[in-house]
């Protein structure tokens, strides 16, 4: 496993979580933040995205170490980076700093499979369960039919198919505890099945609330 530092800055926001090989574009505008940004991009560009709880200060225990691939100063003082995704981590402990921003211990190696050249290389293919990976993009579609959302599955269809996880996985609109479950999920047939679960719920809530599902 390639060295990551063990103790990084994080960014927590709600409602967010992106996925290795993934791309997520921020606008920074806190003061905190700010601070968190322009030292990662001095430093090593490396920040951990994790998503805050809804008691005061409190974190999940697992987010996504990304790396700035695009970082820009806007006239008005936000700053607007992109992130791009390369490892999960797990939360050990808070640091204690004298900065605005918050700073923790992790590990990675609960996550070595997030590093593999491929998205999905031929081992990950061969273990695929194919009859469940076609049948949650048929679930998707209907849910995001039901829901008025937007998706250009012309594009979506251009991205191998661990990115189509992660993709619907982040724009998906379900609670935050189910997209920390998708988070947390450690293998490609373990995210399908998590995800298929929660569009199968959603939809069923659909069916049986107002018999709109064909």
């Amino acid at each position: 496993m390639k060295n990551f530092p063990e103790i990084i800055p994080v960014f927590p926001l709600s409602g967010v979580i992106y996925f290795p090989k993934t791309n997520l574009p921020l606008n920074i505008f806190e003061q905190r933040y700010l601070n968190l940004v322009s030292d990662t991009y001095k430093n090593n560009k490396l920040m951990g995205m994790v998503q805050s709880q809804k008691s005061a200060h409190s974190v999940y225990k697992v987010g996504c170490l990304g790396k700035i691939s695009d970082f820009q100063k806007s006239n008005d003082g936000r700053i607007l980076i992109n992130l791009t995704g390369i490892t999960r981590f797990k939360i050990l402990e808070e640091v204690e700093n004298k900065k605005l921003y918050r700073e923790f211990k992790v590990d990675y190696k609960n996550f070595g499979i997030d590093l593999k050249d491929a998205s999905v290389d031929q081992d990950t293919q061969d273990l695929m369960d194919w009859r469940e990976y076609e049948k949650l993009m048929e679930k998707a579609k209907i849910f995001f039919k039901k829901n008025g959302l937007l998706l250009n599955w012309r594009e979506f269809e251009k991205l191998d198919e661990n990115q189509k996880i992660s993709t619907l996985s982040m724009i998906s609109p379900i609670t935050n505890e189910e997209k920390q479950k998708l988070l947390e999920s450690l293998t490609l047939n373990d995210k399908i099945e998590t995800l298929s679960s929660i569009i199968s719920f959603y939809l069923h809530e659909v069916n049986f609330n107002n018999q709109t599902v064909q």
